[in-house]
């Protein structure tokens, strides 16, 4: 475009214009900077968020939460009291769309992660600046803020160094930030020598041994469930043994194996070990340590056994299958997400065992039951197939080249293994594989295996971030068998068919409201004839010098209906004070208090409610001059609350 000038060109000048236009502040003079930054940064967090990454504490999701927030403390510096940035999401869009889908796709959101985390930065921003002006009070031009007061900010109320060192750059205020770091360095020192001490720290040590002299473990568990190795380390209490007797437990190596170690959101493989003549171990748990060294943490069931036996090692395979399926089935329940919710859905974190699996990802609100079902069908549509699942071993570059999804946080060696699943039939992706990941884990051999998933609940885990859990094969089987179960004996108590049930039930709820409207207006009927007047008088009315009060002890009135009762009785005397205490099945009273209108120049409720609240234990009480109400521990004190209520109104 001929500019010598970024910020000069078409782009930023639109996203520039619309930070100007959302602030009312121009986009020359002294504020040039805050507006090049916010189109900056806008631009930078947008497709970060597009690419399924999502603010957070750690990693990238650390730099994306700097980058926002530092736009946001420039929004505040042009006069923002309200989320600004999500507002110029349209501008970038509308430049940027047409050339970059991506952010198209995810606009909802990019929208609603930047207009959630400005909300939450504005309280952080408010609460660090009012500590940071505290801090600061009394310094001049030219003065530092000690490097251990921006630590406590940070540390203590997660205000960022940057965000100190701009806020204090317009009173021309520096910051120690020698002595930040070395607070920095000295908390990471303690927190280092605290674990180092601790009994963790003495078993870790006995793994980098043993991974120096011994190597990686040899895996064979992709293409086996039974296996010989030889038992290369025991391992029990963090120290390195030559034997175990029965009884016994301990963590063992062996220089090969099929039992998976837990990684990738699989869990570990269990099983049984036999050793020597007549040795066995009793697998519980499959772990690695420092990357590739397996090891298997269990008990001798018959012993001894000894380091340097020969040893025949054998999975549990009902288990692995079980595992195998609820993991092919969280590679279908990925994909039906993306399709249902949309291509800004990524994997956010995963835990397969044989019992079910968990899914989570990023999408920003709760899944409807529509949603829900539709990425059931599309699921079990692929299971349906019964196509092979397919494994290969790829360069990384050349699998993600060809379309696999790769996990954002997970480390991938030069060879990856790329998992293959199901024929897309519809959209982009129709007559290729339907699903296609890197993945280290174990797999059904065909979709078919799978047998059937059952999205069991979804819900939230944190912002941005929802949670499925499902079950597949004969758990899946079981729980659909143990709904019917339970649908046919609801269906026995209503006395209808199970198809009936929701018809049969609607007409129940519809009939069991009428029934407690009924009965709410039997008991406001019952409370308001006669029993329980405060006075002499039967209807429970008596006149306090110029002025009638009808006061009323009541039960099994519901608080929220006491107002409904002090309205019918300011229509009933007319003119006057109502004054009704409701006593509840615990014991806790609420009382509430109407003046007619006629009256609230003299009376106020809100006064009177409050005396009468003293009497059972309350405190305060509010609403408006012509209705107030209050509440308190003591319902055995109601008479006395009326009885003080008279008393103000008698001028005692």
């Amino acid at each position: 475009q001929g500019k010598h000038d970024n910020y000069e060109t078409d782009l930023f000048q639109a996203l520039i214009k619309a930070s100007a236009d959302a602030t009312g502040v121009a986009p020359e003079g002294k504020h040039k900077v805050s507006h090049r930054v916010i189109a900056d940064h806008l631009r930078s967090a947008s497709f970060i968020i597009a690419d399924g990454v999502l603010p957070s504490n750690e990693g990238r999701g650390y730099v994306l939460r700097r980058i926002m927030r530092r736009a946001m403390r420039h929004g505040t510096l042009l006069g923002a009291t309200e989320p600004l940035i999500y507002k110029l999401v349209p501008a970038l869009i509308r430049e940027m769309g047409q050339a970059y889908s991506e952010l198209i796709r995810a606009e909802t959101l990019i929208t609603e992660t930047l207009k959630l985390e400005e909300t939450r930065f504005r309280k952080t921003l408010d609460r660090g600046l009012i500590l940071l002006d505290e801090a600061t009070a009394g310094f001049k031009s030219g003065a530092s803020l000690p490097g251990d007061v921006a630590f406590k900010l940070y540390d203590t109320y997660g205000f960022p160094l940057d965000l100190t060192q701009d806020a204090l750059k317009a009173r021309n205020i520096g910051v120690d930030t020698d002595g930040f770091n070395a607070a920095m360095a000295l908390q990471r020192a303690e927190a280092r020598k605290n674990w180092s001490g601790s009994g963790e720290a003495a078993t870790e040590k006995v793994w980098f041994e043993l991974k120096e002299r011994l190597g990686t473990t040899e895996f064979l568990g992709y293409a086996t469930e039974k296996a010989e190795g030889q038992l290369v380390s025991i391992v029990k209490a963090g120290k390195e043994v030559k034997s175990l007797k029965k009884g016994e437990e301990a963590a063992l190596i062996f220089n090969q194996t099929p039992f998976y170690a837990e990684s990738g959101g699989q869990v570990g493989d269990t099983g049984l070990i036999r050793l020597g003549k007549n040795g066995t171990f009793r697998v519980s748990d499959t772990k690695k340590k420092l990357g590739d060294l397996f090891v298997h943490y269990g008990v001798v069931e018959n012993g001894p056994i000894k380091s340097g036996e020969a040893a025949e090692l054998e999975v549990d395979r009902a288990r692995r299958t079980a595992i195998r399926a609820n993991h092919s089935g969280t590679h279908l329940a990925h994909e039906a997400l993306r399709q249902v919710l949309g291509t800004h859905v990524a994997q956010k974190g995963s835990s397969v065992d044989d019992a079910r699996l968990r899914f989570d990802f990023s999408h920003n609100k709760p899944m409807s039951g529509d949603e829900i079902a539709r990425a059931e069908d599309l699921a079990n549509a692929i299971i349906l197939q019964n196509e092979p699942i397919v494994t290969r071993l790829m360069q990384v570059d050349e699998a993600i080249e060809s379309g696999a999804m790769a996990l954002f946080g997970e480390k991938y060696g030069d060879e990856v293994r790329v998992v293959s699943m199901g024929m897309a039939t519809e959209g982009d992706k129709s007559g290729k594989s339907y699903s296609v990941e890197l993945c280290g884990g174990t797999h059904a051999s065909r979709t078919g295996d799978i047998g059937l998933i059952k999205i069991l609940s979804e819900s939230g885990v944190s912002a941005g971030v929802r949670r499925i859990e499902a079950v597949t094969a004969e758990a899946a089987r079981r729980h659909l068998t143990a709904q019917d179960t339970r649908m046919r004996e609801v269906a026995d108590l209503l006395k209808t068919k199970p198809d009936d049930v929701p018809v049969r039930l609607a007409a129940l709820i519809d009939d069991r409201k009428k029934l407690e409207r009924e009965l709410v207006d039997a008991r406001k009927k019952i409370a308001m004839v006669g029993n329980g007047a405060a006075g002499d008088e039967d209807n429970g009315v008596r006149t306090i010098g110029a002025v009638r009060m009808l006061g009323r002890m009541v039960h099994g009135v519901a608080p929220k209906d006491l107002r409904g009762l002090v309205d019918d009785a300011k229509r009933q005397i007319g003119s006057g004070v109502v004054a009704i205490v409701g006593i509840s099945e615990d014991g806790k009273a609420g009382i509430v208090v109407g003046v007619t209108q006629d009256l609230t120049q003299s009376y106020s409720a809100v006064d009177l409610v409050r005396a009468g609240a003293g009497a059972i234990g309350g405190a305060g009480g509010g609403g408006r001059p012509d209705l107030a109400q209050a509440g308190g521990p003591d319902g055995a004190n109601a008479e006395a609350a009326l009885e003080a209520i008279a008393s103000l109104l008698a001028g005692d």
